[in-house]
């Protein structure tokens, strides 16, 4: 097991370590579901304006978060998640998009990056698995929400193409942080699914998944995320791979899996 890179900072998130070794004016992490003001089944700390939950509450619970990480909400910036590969560049102009209202939220994109300061990239999760992207060398930063349909329309290798062929940044210079999420012990997928994943592995020596029953699988998607990002030349040493479980570590996550009707965790990563 690898020595776990998402640490506790304060009760209501853990920061990317390795990351802000690299660049201390990094603001970066994933948010836990204590220490907020929602009630059940949002309780506590749901920041996902999208459930069920009192608006207001999600208001002041994203507003307590960005005091604690010395954040404006002015400066978040969310999008329509919709479990695709797109993604887009964000700059000061986007500033503020779906952080009080939901419907303003980038529409139909699941990635998002900049090489702007004192911008927010914020994306929500229950399970999926949250992507973050950053070259130190080159001052750029970006956030990717990946379930099993964005992680098989390759939206982190789209990252890294956008990156090294729209901005001209050597992929060697990237570096990856796989975060909380759902663990293979936990996520059972059928056969329609498991079509998917085998058409996209290439060159694996270990399998992303395993048949525990007839059409019934267990699959990894954090480590199908990794060999799919190795795959796309980011070097091994420059991916850092959470041990958390969002299923199974139900006093500090929501967890869709486990309850259904329930509230979100936030990836966020910055520059100051």
């Amino acid at each position: 097991m690898n020595q776990e890179p998402f640490v506790l900072r304060e009760q209501n998130y853990l920061t990317v370590e390795p990351f802000e070794q690299l660049e201390n004016s990094l603001i970066v992490g994933f948010s836990t579901r204590k220490s907020g003001f929602s009630v059940n089944p949002y309780a506590s700390l749901n920041l996902g304006l999208h459930v069920a939950d009192d608006h207001n509450k999600v208001i002041e619970n994203r507003r307590k978060l960005a005091d604690d990480i010395d954040m404006p909400l002015s400066s978040w910036v969310f999008s329509e998640q919709v479990h695709g590969n797109t993604i887009k560049k964000i700059t000061k102009s986007d500033s503020g998009l779906g952080t009080l209202d939901n419907s303003e939220a980038i529409k139909g994109t699941d990635g998002l990056y900049t090489k702007e300061k004192n911008i927010l990239l914020a994306s929500l999760y229950a399970d999926c698995v949250p992507l973050y992207f950053f070259s130190p060398t080159y001052n750029m930063v970006g956030l990717a929400h990946a379930g099993w349909k964005g992680t098989v329309s390759l939206i982190g290798p789209n990252m890294i193409r956008s990156w090294a062929e729209g901005e001209g940044i050597p992929v060697q210079s990237i570096y990856v942080a796989i975060g909380p999420s759902i663990s293979q012990s936990n996520y059972e997928v059928d056969k329609y699914v498991l079509d998917k994943v085998k058409k996209v592995i290439v060159n694996s020596k270990k399998l992303p998944y395993k048949e525990i029953k007839n059409n019934k699988y267990l699959l990894d998607l954090k480590l199908l995320n990794k060999q799919l990002l190795i795959e796309a030349g980011v070097l091994e040493e420059h991916i850092f791979v959470s041990n958390y479980c969002t299923f199974n570590e139900s006093d500090m996550f929501f967890s869709y899996r486990r309850e259904e009707r329930t509230g979100r965790m936030m990836s966020f990563i910055g520059m100051k």
